[in-house]
């Protein structure tokens, strides 16, 4: 089959001839159809210092996708062939404290598929029934293929009560800018966002941000009197994953309020412990989607008029993928999605 392969341990990524997977007995096949391109999957391709110290390859990579199910194992019983379907890219346990407890997103020994194991960038991925999320007609499959990075938007925007507070997002890259619409569609008073990307601060606007800020030409305190936000942000949530972002957002929260961190910030960033301890904050790590009540609450808000297609700005087909990595690199775009 084809698939998109980390071949060797430099800059690029490769499309190749690989053996197709096989199922075992809680397994299905999925035939797919669409994937979406993530940052991960960047880091992959540019083969930064954290994929040089987490991949091994060859790899084939990518979390992010739809198909139809194509065959099942013989003890999978609530998937059929024909099925469309996406799924949870984490792959836990099942024996630990967390996982038997429920809480299967903080299992400690979590398989990331496209990242740990083979992924979803080919003609055909095997994932155990447990993982799969049939897809609802009402949902497109463009749509479908980015419901992981959707779901850590979910996590992250509804880990706390949003409707009618001030919401500061620090970063505009896709899960920023879904944190905008999911925002604005719960209710949210003043929608401040940040970054340095000016194509991705207008997606933000027409989403429906109040501010879009680009913090190399302009600071976050030039428009709090004009928000009407005398003493800071009720939420924030960071998707940055860049010190000085996040700095900025502990200086602008009022006291008492809450923080959703999912940026992955460097492991020597410096923050005022001062802003964090005498304002109260409250500081809630993300990691990916809760399963499966985060996938639960995509698709009703979804089903019940949350709009992300704006975000989704480009579409190639598999082929054409450098043109696709290219145009991610220079972030002259949203959420790019690859047709199989």
């Amino acid at each position: 089959m084809k698939a998109l392969v980390k071949n060797i341990s430099e800059k690029g990524i490769w499309l190749k001839e690989v053996a197709k997977p096989v199922i075992k007995t809680n397994d299905v096949m999925i035939k797919i159809t669409h994937t979406a391109i993530c940052g991960t999957d960047l880091h992959i391709y540019k083969w930064d210092d954290w994929a040089k110290k987490t991949i091994k390859t060859p790899l084939v990579i990518g979390h992010e996708f739809c198909g139809v199910i194509c065959e099942i194992g013989a003890g999978v019983k609530n998937l059929k062939v024909g099925d469309r379907v996406s799924g949870e890219g984490h792959l836990t346990c099942g024996n630990c404290r967390n996982c038997r407890a429920g809480k299967r997103h903080l299992c400690h020994k979590t398989v990331g598929i496209g990242v740990h194991r083979d992924g979803a960038f080919a003609e055909y991925l095997s994932l155990p029934e447990s993982n799969v999320w049939p897809i609802h007609n009402d949902i497109s499959s463009e749509i479908a293929s980015f419901f992981d990075p959707l779901g850590n938007a979910v996590h992250t925007a509804l880990s706390f009560d949003i409707t009618g507070e001030d919401v500061l997002i620090t970063g505009a890259g896709p899960i920023g800018l879904m944190c905008v619409a999911i925002c604005k569609y719960s209710g949210a008073k003043n929608i401040v966002i940040t970054d340095i990307n000016e194509y991705r601060l207008a997606i933000a606007k027409e989403l429906g941000a109040s501010k879009t800020i680009n913090i190399k030409k302009d600071s976050i305190d030039n428009h709090l009197e004009k928000l009407g936000i005398k003493y800071g942000f009720d939420v924030g949530l960071e998707v940055s994953g860049n010190p000085t972002a996040f700095n900025s957002m502990l200086t602008n929260m009022y006291h008492g309020g809450s923080i959703a961190l999912l940026g992955i910030l460097p492991n020597n960033t410096l923050i005022d412990w001062d802003d964090v301890i005498f304002k109260g904050l409250k500081i809630k790590g993300i990691y990916g989607r809760e399963m499966y009540e985060t996938w639960h609450k995509m698709v009703q808000i979804l089903r019940g008029g949350l709009n992300v297609k704006k975000i989704l700005t480009h579409t190639f087909p598999v082929s054409n993928y450098q043109e696709a990595f290219d145009i991610l690199d220079i972030g002259q775009c949203g959420k790019v999605v690859l047709e199989w």
